[in-house]
């Protein structure tokens, strides 16, 4: 599959507007390991392939391990994972999915374990993230090697992967 459109170059203010929410969320009082594997999570669920390589390599230099990264498509019966991140999991994939709204008993279990500051959040990374999604899958972004490394505090842009 090629790449259809470099929509970075078609429409810059756009990708500009998606980075400056991504500068924002390492302000989170949200580690940014489950800021990570929160986005592997949602972009598995959206077939992301770029993505899932971006984020696990971030959520790896952040401390997580393949084992676990391994795990997460099955975190519901996964011991690896605790309970404030199987919340933050579920929050991601109701957000994600938003087919019939978001369960009030996935919204009680994520607030307690996530103040309001911290929700609000982990709410930003999952609609940033499935934006991303959106755009590197229709207009097909590859992933891979020849992309480069993902950078852990860089944005999510692809563009922003090289050093």
């Amino acid at each position: 599959m090629s790449e259809r459109i470099d929509y970075g170059s078609v429409f810059p203010a756009g990708v500009e507007a998606m980075r400056a929410l991504e500068r924002l969320l390492p302000q989170s009082t949200v580690e940014r390991r489950l800021l990570a594997l929160v986005k592997v999570r949602a972009s598995q669920m959206n077939g992301c392939a770029y993505c899932i390589d971006m984020h696990s390599k971030v959520a790896q230099a952040h401390g997580e391990t393949g084992e676990r990264l391994g795990a997460l498509a099955g975190w519901r019966t996964a011991a690896c994972f605790d309970e404030r991140e199987r919340a933050a999991f579920a929050w991601a994939e109701a957000v994600t999915q938003l087919q019939s709204g978001v369960p009030d008993e996935i919204y009680e279990s994520v607030r307690s374990h996530f103040d309001e500051a911290q929700l609000v959040d982990l709410t930003y990374a999952i609609v940033a993230i499935n934006g991303w999604n959106r755009l590197l899958i229709a207009f097909r972004r590859p992933p891979g090697p020849s992309r480069g490394t993902a950078v852990p505090d860089a944005s999510h842009d692809p563009q922003d992967r090289l050093r």
